[in-house]
C-alpha cells in the first residue's frame, strides 16, 4: 500500500491505496471534469505534494513541489506509465525516483507576507486550545483544521484572523503533532478501534467514526449511511472524539435499523465483542438503551491530511 491520500478533480478521495490503482486513476484522467488528481504522501505536509493534468488526445503534465514554492517542478509525459512510474516512486521517497524526467523549475512568484496575529494573550491561548483540541482529535486536514483556527474568535462585527494567517497558524501546530507522532511506536488505540469498525461494517453493521457533530444529527442521518442488507449501526460523532481526545474515554453511540430494543441489544454485544477482539477495553451494562464506553483508551490518531 501506499501511504498517499489522492484527490481527483470530480471530487473523490482515496486514501492509502497499491500502486495498480494509483496507476488507474491516473489511466483514468482526461475526460471533462475528471482532468487531474493531486497526491499528498501520509501525513500531509506543507507545500509537499505532486499532481498530474491530463486532457484526452495530449500529453501528461506532471509536477510537484518539495517544501516550499521555489522548489516547485514541472514535466512532459507522454504516456500514462511514466507518470504512475514517478507518483510510485515519489510517494515511496526512492533515491532517485525523478532523475529520468527533464524537470522544469515553475516560477510561482514570491510568497505572501503573513503578518502576525493581532490577538492578546488570552485570544491567542483560548483559539490555539480550540485548534488543539481539533487536531489531537485527528480526522481534521490541514485546510480544515485552518477553517477553525479562521472562524473560531468571529463575532457579529470582528473577524479577527485571515484565511492566510489562519493557515499558517494550523500548518504550525500540525507540523508539531507530526514531530510527537513520530516517536510512537506500533499500533494505537484509535488503529484498534479501527480495525473493530472495519469489522463490524463487514458483519453487516454500519460503522462510522467522528459521524456528525451530535447524537440528534447522527441519529437522524445514519440510516442514509447503511448499505443493503445493514441491520444496525455504531458510531461515535466529534463531541465524542473531543472527549476521547481530551483522555475522558470514547462512547458508542448503536442501534438496530428496525428500531426494536431485542436488535439494538444484540447490536451492542457484537460491538463489545468487536471491540475486545482488537485489543480494546469497553464498559456497557447490557442494557440497550445506555451507550457504549471504551475505556481505559489512550488517543493518539495518526494524521493523515
Amino acid at each position: 500500500m501506499l501511504e498517499i491520500v489522492v484527490k481527483t478533480e470530480n471530487g473523490e478521495r482515496h486514501v492509502m491505496l497499491p500502486a495498480e490503482e494509483l496507476a488507474g486513476l491516473v489511466e483514468r484522467i482526461g475526460g471533462a471534469g475528471d482532468r487531474f488528481l493531486v497526491v499528498q504522501r501520509i501525513p500531509d505536509l506543507p507545500d509537499v505534494f505532486a499532481q498530474v493534468w491530463h486532457e484526452a488526445g495530449g500529453d501528461y503534465t506532471l509536477e510537484y513541489r518539495d517544501g516550499s514554492a521555489d522548489r516547485h517542478f514541472r514535466t512532459p509525459a507522454e504516456d500514462p506509465r511514466t507518470v504512475v512510474a514517478a507518483l510510485t516512486g515519489w510517494a515511496r521517497r526512492e533515491a532517485g525516483w525523478n532523475g529520468r524526467l527533464a524537470w522544469s523549475p515553475v516560477d510561482m512568484g514570491p510568497a505572501p507576507q503573513v503578518p502576525p496575529l493581532d490577538l492578546d494573550e488570552e485570544e491567542r491561548a483560548t483559539l490555539e486550545e480550540r485548534v488543539r483540541e481539533v487536531l489531537v482529535g485527528g480526522f481534521a486536514s490541514r485546510a480544515e483544521l485552518a477553517e477553525v483556527a479562521e472562524e473560531y474568535l468571529v463575532t457579529r462585527d470582528r473577524r479577527p484572523v485571515s484565511h492566510a494567517q489562519a493557515r499558517a497558524l494550523a500548518d504550525r501546530l500540525w507540523l508539531e503533532r507530526v514531530a510527537e507522532q513520530a516517536a510512537w511506536q506500533g499500533e494505537t488505540d484509535p488503529e484498534r478501534l479501527a480495525r473493530a469498525f472495519t469489522a463490524l461494517q463487514a458483519a453487516g453493521i454500519t460503522a462510522r467514526e467522528n459521524f456528525t457533530c451530535c447524537r440528534g444529527c447522527g441519529d437522524s442521518e445514519i440510516g442514509g449511511e447503511a448499505g443493503p442488507g445493514a441491520r444496525g449501526f455504531v458510531y461515535f460523532h466529534t463531541q465524542c472524539t473531543d472527549s476521547a481526545a481530551a483522555g475522558h474515554g470514547l462512547t458508542l453511540l448503536y442501534g438496530g435499523f428496525d428500531g426494536s430494543s431485542q436488535t439494538t441489544e444484540s447490536i451492542g454485544h457484537e460491538v463489545m465483542a468487536a471491540v475486545a477482539a482488537a485489543g480494546l477495553q469497553a464498559e456497557w451494562d447490557g442494557d440497550p438503551g445506555r451507550a457504549i464506553t471504551v475505556t481505559p483508551l489512550t488517543w493518539r490518531r495518526r494524521l493523515i491530511g
